[in-house]
C-alpha cells in the first residue's frame, strides 16, 4: 500500500471537486472517505489509474453525503411547517433516526461517531476533534460502523445513554458556532427528556439550556472570545437559566447522579453567582470529584484542576495539573493560566502562545495570541522602567 501516493495524490482530487463547485470542506470529508476506501481495495486490487479511482469513489461518497444532507434539510423544513401537535410529547423523525443509528450491532464509539456523521450533519474533521484523535483514524471508524449496518436492518432502536451522547456532541458543536446546530440539539433533548423521563436526559438538557444562556455574552461584536469571568452576566438569559437550574432540581431528586446532571450542577453554580468573584468554586471542585468518580474523564481532571487553582490557589491547581497528560487539549492554556495567577507572567506569556499554536478553532487561538501579548507587553514595560 503507497501512502506517499495517497497523500499526494489528495491535494490534487480535492482541487479537482473544488473545481467543480463543491464545498471545500464537503470535498475534503468525501476524499477522506475515498482514501479510507483505498487502504482497504487497493492491497488486493490496485488499480491502473490511481488517480482516476480516488476521483470516480470520492465524487459517489460526495454525492451520497450531499443526498443525506438534503434529505435531513427536507425533513426539518417539513416539520417546521407542519402544524402544532396535540397533546403528549411529539417525537419527529429525526430523533427515531438518533436511535436507528445507535444500533446493537455498533459499539458505542461507533454507533456516537456514525449517527453524527450521517444524521447530526458534523464532518469527519468535527467529530475527531470531539473524540481527540486523528481524523484518519475517526473516518475508518466511521467507514467500519457503515459497513458493519449495510446488510442489516435497521429496525432495531439502540440505547439512551449513545443517543444522549450524540446529542451532546452536535450541541458541543453548534455552542462554539453555529447556533442551529445548538438549537436543533435543545429541541431534540427537550423530546427525550418528556418521552424517557429519565434523570439523564433531563441532565442533558438542564446542561444544555444554562449553557445556551451563556451565549450573547461569550463573545465580542468582533467575533473573539470573552473568558467566563469576563462576560456581562447582564447578558445571559434568566429564563433559560431559571428552566435549567427547575429542570435539573426534578433530576437530582430522583437520587440517580449521573455525569450530565454532575456538569449541569457545575454549570448552576457558575449561572447563580452574580459575579465572578462570589462564584462557589469549592462547591464547584466538589462536584468535579463526582464527575470524575463517574467517567474517569481526563477533560473533567483537567477542568478540576482549574476549579482547584481557583477554590485553594494556583500552586494547588498547578499541582493538580502536574498529574495530567500534557497532550491534553487545553492543558498548555490551562498552565498558562494559573501561572499567571501565580505571579509568574513569562512562562505564561510562553504557554499562552504554545497553547494559541496548537488551538483547533479560529477564535480560541486569537483569544491565547491576545492573552500572550498582553504579557508580553507587561513584561517589556517593566524591563523598560527598570
Amino acid at each position: 500500500m503507497d501512502e506517499a501516493l495517497l497523500r499526494a495524490l489528495t491535494p490534487t482530487v480535492i482541487a479537482v471537486f473544488v473545481r467543480r463547485g463543491a464545498d471545500f470542506a464537503a470535498a475534503e470529508d468525501a476524499v477522506q472517505d475515498a482514501l479510507v476506501e483505498a487502504v482497504r481495495v487497493w492491497p488486493r486490487d490496485r488499480p491502473r489509474d490511481p488517480q482516476g479511482w480516488l476521483i470516480t469513489v470520492a465524487w459517489r461518497k460526495f454525492l451520497d453525503a450531499a443526498r443525506a444532507e438534503a434529505s435531513r434539510r427536507r425533513r426539518e423544513e417539513l416539520a417546521t411547517a407542519e402544524p402544532p401537535p396535540g397533546p403528549g410529547a411529539a417525537v419527529d423523525d429525526t430523533l427515531r433516526l438518533y436511535f436507528l443509528c445507535a444500533h446493537p450491532s455498533l459499539t458505542p464509539a461507533s454507533a456516537v461517531a456514525l449517527t453524527l456523521r450521517a444524521v447530526g450533519g458534523l464532518t469527519t474533521r468535527q467529530i475527531a476533534q470531539a473524540y481527540l484523535v486523528p481524523e484518519a483514524t475517526m473516518a475508518q471508524r466511521i467507514s467500519r460502523a457503515k459497513r458493519t449496518v449495510s446488510g442489516v436492518r435497521l429496525n432495531q432502536p439502540g440505547d439512551l445513554a449513545t443517543v444522549l451522547r450524540v446529542l451532546y456532541l452536535v450541541f458541543n458543536e453548534g455552542y462554539s458556532g453555529e447556533v442551529d446546530l445548538a438549537a436543533e440539539a435543545i429541541r431534540l433533548t427537550r423530546q427525550l427528556a418528556a418521552m424517557t423521563r429519565h434523570e439523564e436526559a433531563a441532565g442533558l438538557l438542564a446542561l444544555m439550556l444554562l449553557h445556551h444562556a451563556r451565549r450573547p455574552a461569550r463573545t465580542r461584536p468582533d467575533g473573539s472570545l470573552v473568558p467566563l469571568a469576563e462576560q456581562d452576566r447582564g447578558r445571559w438569559d434568566t429564563r433559560l437559566i431559571a428552566e435549567g437550574v427547575g429542570v435539573l432540581q426534578a433530576a437530582l431528586a430522583r437520587d440517580r447522579l449521573g455525569e450530565f446532571q454532575a456538569q449541569a450542577a457545575i454549570a448552576a453554580l457558575h449561572a447563580d453567582s452574580p459575579t465572578a468573584r462570589e462564584t462557589d468554586w469549592v462547591q464547584i471542585v466538589e462536584w468535579y470529584d463526582e464527575l470524575v468518580r463517574l467517567t474517569g474523564s481526563p477533560v473533567a481532571r483537567l477542568n478540576r484542576a482549574v476549579a482547584v487553582g481557583e477554590a485553594d490557589g494556583p500552586r494547588a491547581g498547578l499541582a493538580a495539573l502536574a498529574g495530567l497528560d500534557p497532550a491534553l487539549p487545553r492543558h498548555t492554556a490551562a498552565a498558562a493560566y494559573l501561572h499567571e495567577r501565580d505571579g509568574d507572567p513569562a512562562t505564561a506569556a510562553r504557554l499562552y502562545a504554545r497553547a494559541a499554536r496548537a488551538a483547533s478553532n479560529l477564535p480560541e487561538r486569537d483569544h491565547l495570541t491576545r492573552q500572550a501579548a498582553r504579557l508580553n507587553a507587561r513584561l517589556r514595560a517593566g524591563r523598560s522602567a527598570q
